[in-house]
């Protein structure tokens, strides 16, 4: 499991790649704590690499929304992120966003 990270603006972009689960979520924890105390815009976690994910990922991503509320946006979720969302209806929790760059839009002034 990978984290990219790339600054946008006032925001974070958060690449995520491989796996997700309770071995690998580490990363991710460390880059959401990281981007939220470190950006004062939007962390927005683009989940186009993710080829797998458990309830541990879905934990991690609630507490973060948790922390920074409406900054944490979720982004190009993979085919089975997007079947795991749906699932446990997250998306009802949690903002997720078809493109990046639409994650990053919301709110800013036109």
């Amino acid at each position: 499991m990978g984290v990219a990270r790339r600054q946008d603006g006032d925001g974070m972009v958060l690449a995520v790649s491989g796996d997700l689960d309770l071995e690998s979520i580490a990363p991710l924890t460390a880059a959401l704590t990281e981007a939220g105390e470190a950006v004062p815009g939007a962390v927005v976690v683009d989940l186009s690499g993710v080829s797998f994910a458990d309830s541990s990922t879905v934990n991690i991503l609630l507490q973060a929304h948790g922390v920074l509320g409406a900054r944490l946006r979720l982004a190009r979720p993979s085919a089975f992120v997007r079947r795991l969302f749906g699932v446990i209806g997250l998306e009802r929790a949690l903002p997720v966003y078809d493109t990046v760059e639409e994650a990053l839009a919301v709110g800013q002034a036109s």
